[in-house]
């Protein structure tokens, strides 16, 4: 159904009530007027008749008829009445428009008859008069003599002229009608405008508030219930403009701690499909936060654990928790669940929450201490146990043989230095990583060159022994902010495992260059090389591509492991490229400047 504006509606129904009323008054008019005015005539005409029979009187006594002729024309000439007078026979003595002479006898005139009962009533008709050509209204009263009628006299008038004369009174009435129809018509208009404008106004007004614009204030009619309305509105804007407020705040606040968690919260309703999720959690399941609402979180995570779970917890009456391992490349990841019921503010279940925490990183240090703790181990039992071997030869009687007794020391004294070096190598971590997180270590700007040159001396008996040349390629004025000791340190690492697993007569080149932001320390050699599936695992300790060859080596399988602290302690990164055959090069990268930290 089409609407209407209240203009609309009010205004014709007024128009409608004005029209009615008016076309009723016409209606009225027009059947009252004309028998009201006819009634007027009757009796102007029998005024006009008693009058008449005054003037008349002392020659109608006299019996002079010619004069009574006379005075009716005389009388009729001066108005518009037809004048008669009538015999009680019927003769006609006296007439303003005739010869009375020539008239018929009217005892049978109905005014004539009705005059003559002795009543003493007029008598009244209207009819077509022969005599005339024309319709009249005759009025007739006897002429009484000592109670006695000795007479008719008749008035009468053109019934035309009352015609005219009523038509005269309803073109004025029209017009009267029509002016007073338009008066208020326009009238109705601004009544009806004045009653629709305010309602407009607050339509418009809650338009506004609707789109959220509460500042809007309505003004305030005249009229007391359309002033109370709009006041009860206004109220209620400023009241929901404070609560919509209070709402929003609280949920950008929610918003904001849910997005600055590293957990991960996913919200779902009783049909399992998702009515909240936060940063985290979208990151979790690989999709955008906007993306995922309201869609069944079947749909959207093919992880059969988080799934289970999460069916759970809609489940479970009580909260509930247990991990779930994600299948991601390159590993696994293992998350920590809560899970709980969600409810409204009726405490009626509508789904459930789920808190995940990654304790991924957990997993990985908690391998990598037992997988430490196990290398340990194995590191420091095998030398101590061939040093507890050896000695108990010597001491069954192998000191009695010079020869063996030295070559069983010598052995004792090397696995001693290989226990020694690990200790050192362990002890040295232990350092490095308790000054990082005191922030012990100083750096100041030094040049590279030095600190390479320095490390290149103190492998060069080593590259001599096997022929292997070291070539430095290094800008004398490259500087950077280290600790020119530890970054020796790590030099010598590096170069030390270059030349043990390089072939005799080849060469190690060390270079070092600035890139962007950054200083880039590369030792590269010509060895054996790394297949690229050990290269993530290279620097964590105790490992080793080849146990058996780095032991003959006399590695302790923690050198790189230091480097890579050294280079987090110049807050910095170390990387390695590799391929089977062709050699390796492991770079060290740390900032060019003081503020700048590596990714």
């Amino acid at each position: 159904m089409q609407r209407k504006p209240l203009l609309w509606q009010l205004y014709p129904s007024f128009l409608l009530i004005i029209l009615v009323s008016l076309v009723s008054v016409a209606w009225y008019s027009s059947q009252s007027l004309p028998e009201l005015y006819i009634d007027q005539t009757a009796a102007s005409l029998e005024e006009a008749a008693h009058l008449i029979d005054s003037l008349v009187h002392e020659a109608y006594e006299a019996g002079d008829f010619s004069r009574v002729d006379a005075l009716c024309k005389e009388l009729g000439h001066s108005g518009s009445n037809r004048i008669t007078v009538i015999l009680p026979s019927g003769r006609v003595v006296g007439d303003s428009e005739e010869d009375p002479a020539a008239m018929d006898n009217h005892a049978d005139r109905p005014e004539i008859i009705e005059a003559l009962a002795g009543t003493g009533e007029p008598g009244v008709e209207t009819r077509f008069s022969k005599t005339l050509a024309q319709k009249m209204m005759y009025v007739a009263i006897p002429m009484r003599r000592a109670d006695e009628t000795v007479g008719i006299l008749r008035t009468s008038v053109a019934v035309a002229s009352i015609d005219k004369a009523l038509l005269a009174i309803y073109v004025r009435i029209a017009v009267a009608g029509f002016l007073v129809a338009v008066a208020a018509a326009v009238l109705s208009l601004l009544v009806a405008r004045k009653i629709s404008r305010p309602l407009e106004e607050m339509r418009r007004g809650a338009e506004l508030f609707a789109k959220g614009d509460f500042t809007h204030q309505l003004s305030e009619s005249n009229s007391l219930e359309i002033g109370a309305l709009a006041g009860a509105m206004n109220k209620m804007a400023g009241e929901l403009d404070e609560r919509i407020r209070t709402i929003t705040r609280g949920r950008n606040e929610q918003q904001a701690v849910l997005s600055s968690m590293v957990e991960s919260v996913i919200a779902v309703d009783a049909d399992c499909r998702c009515i909240s999720i936060n940063q985290a959690g979208a990151r979790l399941i690989g999709a955008a936060a906007e993306d995922v609402q309201g869609k069944n979180l079947n749909e959207i995570v093919s992880n059969t654990d988080l799934q289970q779970f999460v069916q759970r917890a809609l489940q479970s009456d009580e909260p509930i928790e247990g991990q779930i391992v994600l299948d991601e490349v390159p590993e696994q990841r293992y998350l920590h669940a809560h899970g709980a019921a969600l409810r409204d503010g009726m405490q009626k279940r509508i789904g459930a929450v789920v808190v995940m925490n990654d304790i991924t990183r957990l997993r990985r240090l908690e391998r990598v201490r037992r997988d430490f703790v196990a290398n340990v181990s194995h590191e420091l039992k095998t030398p101590i146990t061939s040093i507890k071997g050896f000695v108990e030869t010597l001491i069954d009687g192998a000191m009695d043989e010079p020869e063996d007794a030295k070559r069983f020391l010598e052995i004792i004294a090397r696995q001693a230095g290989r226990l020694n070096a690990i200790i050192n190598d362990l002890l040295a971590l232990s350092k490095l990583e308790q000054q990082t997180e005191t922030m012990e270590i100083a750096l100041s700007r030094e040049k590279i060159r030095s600190s390479i040159d320095a490390a290149a001396g103190l492998c060069e008996i080593k590259s001599t022994e096997k022929g292997i040349r070291i070539i430095v390629d290094c800008d004398e004025d490259l500087t950077a902010y280290i600790n020119d000791h530890l970054l020796e340190h790590a030099l010598v690492n590096l170069i030390d495992n270059a030349i043990k697993y390089s072939d005799s007569g080849s060469e190690v080149h060390i270079r070092a260059q600035q890139v962007v932001s950054e200083i880039q320390i590369s030792v590269q050699d010509h060895g054996c090389g790394i297949e690229h599936k050990y290269l993530p695992r290279l620097f964590e300790r105790f490992y080793r591509v080849d146990k058996a060859r780095s032991r003959k080596l006399g590695g302790t399988g923690l050198g790189l492991a230091i480097v890579k602290h050294i280079a987090q302690v110049h807050r910095g990164r170390v990387s390695a490229q590799s391929s089977p055959g062709e050699g390796s090069t492991f770079t060290i990268h740390i900032p060019a400047g003081p503020d700048v930290q590596l990714s």
